[in-house]
Protein backbone atom coordinates (compact mmCIF):
# COMPACT_ATOMS: atom_id res chain seq x y z
CA UNK A 1 0.00 0.00 0.00
CA UNK A 2 2.82 2.26 0.92
CA UNK A 3 4.65 2.35 -2.81
CA UNK A 4 1.62 2.67 -4.49
CA UNK A 5 1.00 6.07 -2.51
CA UNK A 6 0.90 9.51 -3.63
CA UNK A 7 4.19 11.12 -1.58
CA UNK A 8 5.26 14.56 -0.92
CA UNK A 9 7.90 16.39 0.86
CA UNK A 10 7.11 19.44 3.02
CA UNK A 11 7.54 22.90 1.02
CA UNK A 12 9.52 23.73 4.24
CA UNK A 13 12.27 21.33 2.38
CA UNK A 14 14.68 23.00 0.34
CA UNK A 15 17.34 21.52 -2.38
CA UNK A 16 19.95 22.26 -0.66
CA UNK A 17 22.62 19.30 -1.45
CA UNK A 18 21.94 17.80 1.73
CA UNK A 19 19.04 16.02 1.16
CA UNK A 20 17.91 15.94 4.70
CA UNK A 21 13.85 15.77 4.92
CA UNK A 22 11.25 13.18 4.90
CA UNK A 23 8.64 12.22 2.61
CA UNK A 24 4.60 11.76 4.06
CA UNK A 25 2.10 9.91 2.17
CA UNK A 26 -1.59 9.62 3.21
CA UNK A 27 -2.63 5.97 3.65
CA UNK A 28 -6.64 6.23 5.22
CA UNK A 29 -6.22 6.52 9.07
CA UNK A 30 -2.16 6.11 9.09
CA UNK A 31 0.56 8.10 7.53
CA UNK A 32 3.70 6.47 5.94
CA UNK A 33 6.52 8.22 6.58
CA UNK A 34 10.22 7.98 4.46
CA UNK A 35 13.45 9.18 3.96
CA UNK A 36 13.12 11.33 0.74
CA UNK A 37 16.89 10.02 -0.07
CA UNK A 38 15.39 6.07 -0.28
CA UNK A 39 12.23 6.18 -2.13
CA UNK A 40 11.95 1.94 -2.33
CA UNK A 41 13.78 2.36 1.27
CA UNK A 42 12.22 1.52 4.86
CA UNK A 43 8.92 3.51 5.63
CA UNK A 44 7.65 4.09 8.76
CA UNK A 45 3.87 4.05 9.21
CA UNK A 46 1.79 5.19 12.12
CA UNK A 47 -1.69 6.08 13.01
CA UNK A 48 -2.68 9.58 11.55
CA UNK A 49 -3.60 10.72 15.24
CA UNK A 50 -0.24 10.16 16.40
CA UNK A 51 1.44 11.97 13.49
CA UNK A 52 -0.72 14.76 13.91
CA UNK A 53 0.21 14.85 17.59
CA UNK A 54 3.51 14.80 16.69
CA UNK A 55 3.57 17.83 13.83
CA UNK A 56 1.54 20.11 16.72
CA UNK A 57 4.67 18.94 19.19
CA UNK A 58 7.03 20.40 16.39
CA UNK A 59 5.42 23.54 15.58
CA UNK A 60 4.77 24.28 19.00
CA UNK A 61 8.22 25.01 19.67
CA UNK A 62 8.97 23.29 22.76
CA UNK A 63 11.40 20.41 21.54
CA UNK A 64 13.88 23.26 20.09
CA UNK A 65 17.25 23.42 20.88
Amino acid sequence: MAREASWFKSSYSSDNGIGSCVSVAALGDRVGIRDSKQQNGPTFVAPTAAWSSFIREVKSGRWAT
